[in-house]
């Protein structure tokens, strides 16, 4: 099996407006000299999924807090948007860099949609195939709190800072209870060139920590 085989993946995630996007193009910016010495293909970069779909489909922001019915439809959309992005860039690519997550929408249907809504999305195949890469990969949870907050008519936005705070412990209970490793980027590091670098010490541990664990397994 090629090096290739342990790549991580790195999902950036967390609640709106907490700098994911913005520390996506960073780290695809650094590729060149991240990978300048090996021989490591560059991943794809995956972003805008949700975006998309409430293009696509019709959805407002408006319809995940009103709608409970809708917010589920939407949350199954964005799932299984994200793991057809994730099949396309694995074409062309042995990894990828992500803006967001198939867990994401398990966030958003916890808080907003049915009780069972959860559950309902860990039944799609999608769920399954989604988990089972972020395994294998490294996912950072970028914290609330950040100066960057701001409305640009699309994304849901939080009723007040303590709602914000709270998506983002969202993220990391349910990432505690599917069983799903992770980092976060504290809020008080605000320059993005120490979080990328962040991003990277961790990437790199990660990594290591795969290859230890193929060889063990051999």
């Amino acid at each position: 099996m090629s090096s290739d085989a342990h790549i991580p993946n790195i999902y950036i995630i967390g609640p709106q407006s907490t700098g994911k996007t913005t520390l996506v193009n960073k780290l695809q910016a650094d590729l060149e000299h991240r990978l300048a010495d090996t021989s490591n293909d560059k991943p794809q970069i995956i972003s805008e999924v949700a975006r998309t779909v409430l293009a696509k489909h019709k959805y407002s922001a408006e319809d995940i807090v009103t709608s409970k019915t809708r917010c589920l439809e939407l949350q199954q959309l964005i799932l299984e948007a994200q793991a057809s992005s994730e099949d396309e860039a694995l074409k062309t690519s042995s990894w990828f860099i992500s803006d967001r997550s198939g867990f994401d929408p398990l966030v958003y249907a916890k808080r907003y949609a049915a009780p069972n809504a959860v559950d309902l999305l860990k039944e799609l195949p999608a769920w399954k195939q989604v988990k089972e890469r972020m395994e294998r990969s490294l996912i950072v949870v970028c914290e609330a709190g950040t100066p960057w907050l701001m409305d640009d008519g699309v994304r849901l936005m939080p009723g007040s800072e303590t709602e914000w705070m709270q998506v983002f412990h969202d993220f990391c209970e349910l990432l505690d209870e599917v069983g799903l490793e992770y980092c976060a980027v504290p809020r008080t590091v605000l320059d993005i060139s120490e979080r990328a670098e962040l991003v990277w010490a961790k990437w790199t541990e990660r990594r290591q920590s795969l290859t230890s664990g193929q060889s063990d397994g051999q």
